[in-house]
């Protein structure tokens, strides 16, 4: 099912709103600071990848909330952030991409679908004299059917697996640096409240992972878990997660 103009418009208003009511929740997102044009410490972007690359697992933040992650093509990475978020593997978990074009590498066929979607939950072109943060939509995660090239170990049992194409710096940077996709699984213990900041995460997961990411410790934007839709093989999608 492909998604004609007016259903576009739809999608981004329904991401609009969803994040604007994540953000009223908190009551002080007004006096938030912006933290678009934050600059990361490359020798802290440069220490992740090393650990990524050896195989290790990581703390940081991403377009969401703070995240653990791994190489998602590592299967034997994959499985020790299993183990420390003490879930079962039978729980796929999501993973971030850096760009679109890379989408078809890792799944099998993309039906037009996605990317109808892809461009209603992407930032557009705003007018000039706008406040960047006008134009913010929420993150959309997609599961896609048949999904490759991934550990196998992270992809469901259907075959299907959640990728959200992230534009947050420094998440952003780690997967074109690493030039593979990252695992992105929310920074607790499985069952445990969800880590929105960073001085939430639980001292465990801290202290079982292989590095803890500097940039955006003191960061308390409003974020909530992103949105999240299934897509079917014959191009229909149901929203999973608002």
């Amino acid at each position: 099912m492909q998604l004609c103009k007016s259903e576009r418009s739809f999608l981004r208003i329904f991401l609009k709103i969803d994040l604007f009511i994540c953000q009223i929740k908190y009551f002080i997102v007004i006096l938030q600071p912006k933290m678009s044009g934050a600059r990361y410490d490359r020798d802290d972007l440069q220490e992740a990848l090393r650990v990524l690359r050896s195989g290790g697992i990581i703390v940081y933040p991403t377009d969401t909330v703070w995240g653990i992650g791994c190489d998602a093509t590592n299967a034997e990475a994959v499985a020790r952030l299993y183990a420390l978020k003490e879930r079962e593997d039978s729980k796929s978990m999501l993973v971030l991409l850096d760009s679109p074009a890379k989408l078809n590498y890792y799944i099998t066929d993309i039906p037009d679908t996605a990317w109808a979607l892809l461009e209603a939950a992407s930032p557009q072109p705003y007018p000039e004299g706008k406040e960047d943060d006008e134009n913010t939509i929420k993150p959309l995660t997609i599961i896609y059917p048949g999904a490759r090239n991934l550990a196998p170990n992270l992809i469901a049992e259907d075959g299907s697996i959640g990728i959200r194409i992230t534009s947050e710096p420094f998440s952003k940077a780690l997967c074109e640096q690493l030039r593979h996709p990252i695992v992105s699984t929310s920074a607790n213990i499985s069952g445990h409240p969800t880590a929105h900041f960073y001085h939430e995460i639980e001292q465990a997961v801290l202290d079982r992972a292989d590095y803890v990411c500097r940039f955006r410790r003191d960061d308390e934007t409003p974020a909530e878990p992103s949105s999240i839709i299934k897509l079917n093989n014959n191009g229909t999608f149901e929203i999973i997660r608002a």
